[in-house]
Order: C-alpha cells, then sequence, then structure tokens
C-alpha cells in the first residue's frame, strides 16, 4: 500500500528554512497567517485545489443537500466520471465534503458538505454566479482582443 506523501510544514519567519510562507501570528488568535504569495506555502495547494472549475461546480451543487454520486455527476453536465472521483476525494481530503457509506444493498454512498465546506460555498457560489453574470462582458472582450490580435499579426 502507498502511503500519500504529507505537504512539508508552511515554514515560519525567524527560522533557518525558507521565509515568507507563513507571517507572524496573528494578535488576536495566536494562529500564525498564511501567506499565499510566498512560494512554499501549503495554502496554495487548496487554492489550486478550490480554483479548479469542477470544485467549485461541486461545492456550489452540495450546497443545499446531500447527493449521490450519480446525482452529483447528472447534475453537473460534461464532468466525467473520473473527474468527479477525484474532485470528490480530494475535496474529502481537505475536510471540506463528508463521505457517507450507508449500510443497504446495494450499498449507497451519499456526498455531503462538511461545516468548513459550508463555510466555503459562500465564495464558490458568488463566483459561479459572477461567471454566469457577466460572460456577455467577458465574450465580448474576448472578440474585441481576438479581432485586435488578428489585425496585429504579421
Amino acid at each position: 500500500m502507498v502511503t500519500p506523501r504529507k505537504p512539508p510544514p508552511c515554514p515560519t519567519a525567524g527560522t533557518n528554512r525558507p521565509t515568507g510562507a507563513r507571517t507572524t501570528p496573528e494578535p488576536e488568535t495566536g494562529i500564525p497567517a498564511f501567506n499565499v504569495y510566498a512560494s512554499a506555502c501549503p495554502a496554495r495547494m487548496v487554492l489550486d485545489r478550490i480554483g479548479d472549475k469542477w470544485a467549485l461546480l461541486v461545492l456550489g451543487r452540495l450546497r443545499y443537500e446531500a447527493a449521490r454520486f450519480n446525482v452529483i455527476r447528472r447534475d453537473i453536465s460534461g464532468i466525467s466520471q473520473k473527474v468527479l472521483s477525484q474532485v470528490l476525494k480530494n475535496l474529502e481530503r481537505d475536510g471540506l465534503v463528508l463521505r457517507t457509506v450507508h449500510a443497504t444493498v446495494p450499498v449507497a454512498v451519499t456526498y455531503s458538505l462538511t461545516p468548513l465546506g459550508e463555510t466555503l460555498t459562500q465564495a464558490a457560489t458568488s463566483l459561479i454566479h459572477w461567471a454566469e453574470s457577466h460572460m456577455e462582458q467577458i465574450q465580448h472582450a474576448q472578440r474585441l482582443y481576438d479581432d485586435r490580435m488578428a489585425n496585429a499579426a504579421p
């Protein structure tokens, strides 16, 4: 059995490890703040994961109710079984999604948001709605850019 490698701890200021990934502790909590602009900060991995379109759509889909795998797959048009499986595993590993196995015949598995996942869904839903409401402007900007590039080409 292969044991997954743990990411390296986020370096702290004042140590002989690379600096910049973690800043000094927050005064009100005493918890070190992470600096996502530092290359060694593990918070970048989380941003990469939740910045994925499929992860955002899965989080948005689970916002109001738990669902089984095939229901999620049916509701998110275009996602493959392999990609959905990987996204759910990653979100579960990050503590954002809970996988519940029900002792039925056949076995039923549902996915739901954890309390931590619920804290993220407002931001995820905002990004989804922003993309939907600004799509015409983005497409217009893309056409203008493409036209400029086509006319500038030698």
